[in-house]
Order: C-alpha cells, then structure tokens, then sequence
C-alpha cells in the first residue's frame, strides 16, 4: 500500500505549471527511481558533517538523489516567483498562493524526512500528517506532539523516556546543520535561487526552535486548561 501526496504548482505570471507527485510506502518511505545519479549527488562531495552514512555502504546522498529525481529549483527560476499551488493528499486538498521558495520549502519538508536522509528521518512522523506551509506556532506545537507521543511508544516499549523535550532541542540542531551543510551542495549547481532560499527559510524555522519551543508551548498553554485541573 502506497500513500502519495501531490504539488501542482501555476506560476501566476507565466501559466507555466510544475508538478510533483511523492510516493511513499507502508514505512512512509519515498519512492523513488535514479539509476544514475549525477556527481553531485555523490555522498562525499559536501557530505554533511553530522551525516552517519559510510560512502562504501551509500555513495549517494539520498536527499540530493531525491532533489534530482523531483528537478526541484530546476532551470532559472526565482525565488519571488508567485505562485498558486495545490496540495493534494487522501482526503483532503490544500490551495494557497504564495511564492516559489515558500512552496519548494513546504515540499522539502515533505522529502528531508521521508528519502531516507538518517538525520531527517527523526521527522518523518510530521510527514506522514503533513501541513503545507504550517506556521511557526503550528510547526512546533506539532513537533512536540510527536516526540511526546514518541516518548510515550519508547515508554511502552521498556526504553528510556523523557518528558522535558531535551531530544526535540538536539534534533532541530542537527536539521539546522544538515540545511546549512546541503545548501552548500545546492548552490553550487543550482541554476536559479529558488531551492537554495526554499533550504533557506527552512533553516530560518530550524534555527530558532530549540530556543522559541518553550516560548510558544507558554503561549498555547491557555488551550489545555481542561486537562489540569485538579
């Protein structure tokens, strides 16, 4: 059984579309086929610096083999591109317009997790219940939802479980390092800007979680009345 999600995006200024179908299968895992992938897809050549992959066992980076096989940012288009885009998921369909770099990072939050990138694959369960262009209240209040509800599998299953959020904190740190190391691979065959700038603002949500996370919870905390009282 296979779960697909699809980006079809109009370019308001041109009528030019783009479309992007991600399939993933039952361990919501993209499917995709490159049978040649290109030299800068290769895993040394800007490998990220807390990448855990042996080059002997993966030569290839799988999120620029992913980034490959989708063409995203392909050819000369600009970040500022506006752009009307229609997300399609089972059930449910999401419209908005907006520009260019902002669908692309909606999109790569969508890939980072799910092409088999190991420091990406911490959140593939916000992939799995995807929000398009969720904002930066939204994004972390899901966050935390998942890695609560993760600690609560690991509690059942026996192991360690922790309640304070430290581990959500680190693995925004290693995202944050993993879109500054790729950017580097990205802008040195990127044609345009688009996908660079899509990597861009999503490091702009990364870098400030471990530190705005308990801002925000302090903020929706109002909602949850209902379940503290004594």
């Amino acid at each position: 059984m296979t779960y697909r999600i699809t980006y079809g995006l109009e370019h308001l200024d041109t009528g030019e579309t783009e479309h992007y179908t991600l399939e993933m299968d039952e361990a919501f895992n993209l499917v995709i086929s490159s049978p040649a992938p290109p030299e800068w897809a290769r895993l040394e050549q800007d490998k990220c610096r807390n990448c855990p992959l042996n080059p002997d066992e993966h030569p290839w980076c799988p999120l620029a083999v992913a980034l490959n096989v989708y063409d995203i940012g392909g050819g000369h288009k600009l970040s500022h591109t506006p752009v009307r885009v229609t997300v399609s998921a089972p059930g449910r369909t999401i419209s908005n317009e907006t520009s260019l770099q902002h669908a692309y990072r909606s999109l790569l939050g969508l890939i980072m997790p799910t092409c088999g990138c190991p420091v990406a694959a911490f959140f593939k369960p916000m992939a799995r219940f995807h929000l398009p262009f969720s904002d930066e209240e939204e994004t972390i209040y899901r966050a935390a939802s998942m890695y609560l509800l993760a600690q609560y599998f690991r509690a059942q299953a026996g192991l360690p479980a922790e309640l304070d959020l430290k581990g959500l904190r680190e693995a925004y740190q290693s995202i944050h390092m993993l879109n500054i190391d790729f950017s580097k691979r990205l802008r040195a065959i990127a044609k345009g800007d688009s996908a660079v700038n899509a990597v861009v603002l999503l490091d702009l949500f990364t870098k400030t979680m471990p530190w705005a996370i308990d801002d925000q919870l302090s903020e929706i905390r109002h909602l949850f009345e209902g379940f503290l009282n004594a």
